[in-house]
């Protein structure tokens, strides 16, 4: 399968002189956890992502998107999905765009993670479970915690979201995307709403609850399709009530590739 045949034509994009401020709520409104940015002439300069967005100090900002921007692996709609994917797992990007050819860099459409979830060969599956694929050694945090320090804990380990445990059992889950939806896409001065850091609401205000979850023993090809009809990024691995991992859209792909 090509990448033409899954990626999404004329997505949302931002332009390089377009203010943060603004690609902030167009990231918000869209849904969009990764954009592509472009020039006058519709050429692909760079990415703008949900963590770039974190990094606006308030809504007086002016600073424009080029400041801001990423580079990103080079994709083509003639490249084979599962080889764009191992370009996307190999540098941790959820979602990147698509560019007409090598010589032509005109925006042709964006093609991400998500896309090539769902097209996976399910005759391919790895025989394996979850328990082979996950993420043992898992950050989390506690619903008290307030949203200024979870951003720094963001920031710090480059994760976009971590299990909400309290008491030992999981409870929700808090991510980038949770942040900016509820407006407090914040640094250490001022978010969105003008408040200090000392006034940060807690995490309860804006997890996702209730806490989906797998087992250790679930089957990868079972783990899709509970990805696929939750519609989500990641899920905490429970045993018993006791989280022992996390796993991704990612740790599966890795296992296909």
């Amino acid at each position: 399968m090509k990448v033409e045949d899954i990626m999404t034509r004329n997505p949302v994009f931002l332009h390089e002189t377009d203010f943060m401020t603004h690609a902030r709520q167009i990231i918000r409104d869209s849904n969009k956890r990764t954009l592509p940015v472009v020039d006058s002439k519709d050429r692909i300069v760079g990415i703008i992502s949900e963590k770039d967005a974190l990094n606006i100090f308030s809504t007086k900002s002016n600073v424009t998107v080029g400041g801001f921007i990423s580079g990103f692996p080079e994709v083509y709609p003639d490249m084979e999905m599962m080889h764009a994917a191992k370009l996307m797992v190999n540098v941790d990007m959820g979602r990147v765009p698509v560019a007409r050819s090598s010589q032509d860099k005109t925006l042709a459409g964006i093609v991400s993670i998500v896309d090539i979830f769902r097209n996976l060969n399910p005759d391919k599956i790895p025989d394996k479970v979850i328990e082979d694929v996950m993420t043992r050694d898992v950050r989390s945090c506690s619903p008290k915690d307030s949203i200024a320090k979870v951003w720094l804990n963001m920031k710090e380990t480059g994760f976009s979201g971590f299990p909400v445990v309290n008491g030992g059992e999981l409870v929700g889950m808090v991510t980038r995307r949770n942040i900016i939806r509820a407006g407090y896409a914040r640094i250490e001065r001022e978010d969105e709403h003008g408040t200090k850091s000392t006034m940060s609401p807690s995490v309860e205000k804006v997890m996702s609850s209730p806490a989906y979850s797998l087992s250790p023993d679930t089957s990868l090809k079972d783990a899709i399709k509970a990805f696929i009809k939750l519609d989500v990024g990641r899920l905490s691995v429970v045993k018993g009530k006791t989280l022992v991992g996390i796993v991704d859209r990612n740790d599966i792909i890795k296992a296909f590739i």
